[in-house]
């Protein structure tokens, strides 16, 4: 055999090989930010409440907590992700935890979607993506062209975290892509966990 061929073959193995890796890299979804891996304590962050109150991430010591960080309410994931959790509140707070949405929204925006679910969550406003860029989580263009004009460029990826009472990171998961959410039954699951 020529040699130009043993060559040819080694080139299109490697190609093959990248294009496995890039593939199964892909599927796995961007990693878990190193401050926010399980085991490790939430960072202290703020953010504003519904009401344009400060709050603060440490103050969540002492309760259990599912906080969820969502793109907004132009998201259509991120509502089907706030609605089903609606079936499961009663659920989080009978374990004596609390269920926290933190997102980019504006207050006024925020309120409207609290109100429209009918259910009691925290929702904290991170509306210059200071928690979000602290934490690792900013998705740089990820608003849609239609929605930037009253949202901005960019937003957060969406996350779930379950943190303890004591404030540490128990689970911890990115969405894989834009449509991936975790299954509300997991967080509950997840919750439940801490009770043992």
């Amino acid at each position: 055999m020529p040699a130009n061929i043993y060559l040819i073959i080694g080139a299109a193995v490697i190609l093959l090989v990248t294009l496995v890796w890039l593939f199964v890299q892909k599927k796995r979804g961007p990693t878990v930010p190193d401050a926010l891996r399980p085991g490790r304590r939430l960072p202290d962050f703020a953010a504003l409440d519904d009401q344009g109150n400060p709050v603060r991430s440490s103050q969540l010591v002492g309760s259990p907590t599912a906080m969820l960080f969502v793109r907004g309410n132009w998201c259509p994931f991120c509502t089907r992700q706030v609605q089903e959790l609606t079936q499961y509140y009663k659920d989080i707070i009978e374990l004596g935890a609390k269920l926290i949405f933190v997102t980019p929204n504006p207050i006024e925006t925020t309120r409207r979607v609290a109100e429209f679910f009918e259910v009691e969550f925290d929702f904290w406003m991170d509306d210059q993506l200071s928690a979000a860029k602290q934490l690792g989580l900013v998705r740089l263009a990820g608003v849609p062209d239609d929605h930037r004009k009253e949202y901005g460029t960019d937003t957060v990826w969406p996350t779930a975290l379950i943190i303890d009472a004591d404030g540490i990171i128990r689970y911890a998961k990115l969405s894989r892509f834009i449509m991936d959410r975790p299954n509300p039954k997991l967080l509950l699951n997840e919750l439940r966990k801490l009770q043992a």
